[in-house]
């Protein structure tokens, strides 16, 4: 959680200097505000941050494209972060490979804080998928090589090697 609130202030552009925590064993990321009750959870406070730098737009611009950033992020939380076997994460993909058929960002048109989230939960298993893995799942694989390109996103995690050539023409 912490580690991953730190990339994204980096990709924010912030100033790093936040504390982060981390609540209970589901190790929940809290952040410690100078005057309050602190910060709970990666949503509440991945929104936070974002507002922070000014950059409202990455939740949404229309109250449809905020709802549909929001369930990306919810589906984070609740899917991406529970995903225990090999079972779960063909789902996930699955799921993700179904929705991106015929869009550029999970929220659409337009690149969101669900984009930036989703990228880093999904980094480690993008790691280990192998080249068929990343053919079976397409969508998945040119919208995620899409995202590490983005300005200032991927910072020092891994580049995924993905096969060009396949990304681009229409494989169905």
């Amino acid at each position: 959680g912490g580690e991953e609130l730190a990339l994204l202030e980096k990709a924010l552009g912030l100033q790093s200097g936040n504390k982060y925590g981390a609540q209970g064993e589901r190790q929940i990321p809290v952040l410690q505000t100078n005057n309050g009750p602190g910060l709970t959870g990666l949503i509440t406070i991945a929104a936070y941050l974002v507002k922070q730098a000014k950059k409202e737009q990455l939740l949404g611009k229309s109250a449809e494209e905020k709802a549909v950033v929001h369930q990306w992020l919810e589906y984070r939380v609740t899917r991406v972060d529970k995903h225990s076997s090999k079972e779960d994460t063909r789902t996930i993909l699955k799921d993700l490979n179904t929705h991106l058929e015929d869009k550029v960002y999970l929220a659409g048109n337009s690149f969101t804080l669900a984009d930036i989230l989703m990228y880093y939960g999904l980094h480690h298993v993008m790691v280990d998928l192998t080249v068929q893995e990343k053919e079976k799942y397409l969508n998945v694989s040119r919208w995620f090589n899409h995202i590490q390109h983005y300005p200032g996103v991927r910072q020092h995690l891994t580049n995924v090697v993905f096969i060009k050539n396949r990304l681009y023409t229409n494989a169905h």
